[in-house]
């Protein structure tokens, strides 16, 4: 039953992944070579929490707009934020381009939030979506939780003095709401950050933004540069798929599915030695996991939940309380999975599916449940094999039982000894077996 669920979810967690890494071979979408009349513009997404991939995916970026001496990078952005060193070397690689950076917070409803706001600021030129939102940057531990208040200045004044520095070329207006998101955590709307300059543009889509864009001035490594977008000739650049799968283990539904099965697996082979698939799964799958947990802002607490939900899986097949450990098994890792990810002070950021989490949880408390049922009912069982198996079994007497003979019970010929008050059993007679008196059978007449 184990094995069935756990190859079971082994498939459903492949197929994910595939499914992740299939979309990168899709060839880049483009407006096909462009001629002397048209601009050259780079296409990048960043959608979700900051991770490395990013960089690799910028890296790339940039690095085709050269070859392809484009005009402008245009990076459509819709974040929560993320980490602070990834974001510092976001903020790096979009000030040292050669190519001038544009940020659009694309599409409506999509958000430039903590790191994100950074990474704006930072642009060459910025935009945003009508109905998007900017700002809320105030920095949080790597769980989630406020800082100390020390911890909390320290960092704080040096997340303000980068602000300060991106924006000061936007105007008083801008540093000031800059300085605010990250003292106070305020967020601004697409119109109130273009009144303040803190952005560049307000555009519905694409072409709005490329007709009002052309004809900008950016200073490019201390170079004056005039943007050119006319008739924009598009090329995006497609995310390989190592960098899907990558950015697949950022997804914490994945890398809880990976957690939840690695670690079955792990339960599996350890339950039933001797066997490698299951062992080898369970190791890939806890290292793609640890991998994913490193990455993403993991709150330890859930972590010991979900391992203490194992252990209570564990003592009840090991010693069956019919079942009440595994039901408190099944809530322990609920409630684990449900805090391994989630922090109730940064709310923005992406939380483990709560159905997902139910569904896995009750699945995975069902086969338990079922090993436990198992085990009980072959303690139960009445005992099939052995001397104490052959009460009430039928043979033939091989020879004369009177009051001693020998009978054939059970393919096997056995001494035998006559019940009291029983006749006499002849050669050939059939005999029935009363009881197992050490290495005798006591018969009667059949």
């Amino acid at each position: 039953m184990k094995r069935r669920i756990f190859l079971l979810s082994s498939m459903i967690v492949l197929m994910c992944l595939l499914a992740f890494s299939m979309q990168a071979f899709a060839a880049p979408q483009s407006s096909g070579p462009a001629d002397a009349t048209q601009s050259r513009v780079v296409l990048l997404k960043f959608d979700g929490a900051l991770t490395p991939v990013w960089q690799t995916y910028l890296e790339r970026g940039i690095a085709r707009a050269q070859s392809l001496q484009a005009d402008l990078i245009v990076i459509e952005l819709n974040t929560p934020g993320g980490d602070i060193n990834i974001m510092n070397k976001l903020v790096t690689q979009i000030l040292s381009s050669p190519v001038p950076i544009l940020i659009y917070v694309y599409p409506q409803g999509a958000m430039a939030g903590s790191a994100g706001t950074m990474l704006t600021l930072a642009a060459h030129l910025s935009a945003m979506a009508p109905g998007a939102a900017i700002g809320a940057a105030s920095p949080v531990g790597s769980q989630g939780e406020d800082l100390a208040s020390t911890e909390a200045e320290k960092v704080k004044q040096i997340l303000m003095a980068q602000a300060r520095s991106l924006a000061e070329r936007r105007g008083s207006a801008a540093v000031t709401l800059a300085e605010s998101t990250i003292e106070s955590a305020k967020a601004a709307s697409a119109d109130e950050a273009l009144k303040a300059g803190l952005v560049d543009f307000v555009a519905v889509d694409l072409p709005d933004l490329m007709q009002q864009v052309h004809g900008s001035q950016v200073s490019v490594n201390g170079e004056i540069v005039q943007v050119s977008s006319q008739a924009p000739a598009y090329y995006e650049i497609a995310t390989t798929p190592i960098e899907d799968a990558l950015a697949a283990l950022t997804n914490p539904n994945i890398v809880f599915l990976l957690l939840s099965i690695g670690v079955q697996a792990i339960l599996i082979e350890l339950s039933n030695p001797g066997g490698w698939v299951a062992g080898f799964f369970g190791v890939i799958f806890l290292a793609l996991a640890t991998f994913g947990m490193g990455l993403l802002t993991v709150n330890w607490f859930g972590l010991i939940f979900i391992v203490t939900s194992f252990v209570l899986f564990i003592l009840d097949i090991k010693a069956p309380t019919h079942g009440a450990l595994t039901v408190a098994g099944t809530l322990t890792f609920i409630a684990g999975a449900l805090v391994l990810f989630n922090s109730a002070t940064v709310p923005s950021l992406s939380h483990v599916s709560v159905p997902l989490v139910v569904t896995v949880g009750v699945l995975m408390g069902a086969s338990f449940f079922a090993v436990v049922m198992i085990a009980v009912r072959a303690m139960r069982a009445p005992i099939i094999a052995g001397r104490e198996s052959l009460g009430g079994k039928t043979g033939y007497a091989v020879t004369e039982v009177a009051p001693a003979g020998i009978v054939q019970v059970a393919g096997e010929r056995w001494s035998a000894l006559l019940a009291e008050g029983s006749e006499p059993v002849r050669k050939n007679e059939p005999v029935v077996v009363v009881e197992v008196r050490g290495v005798r059978l006591v018969v009667k007449r059949g």
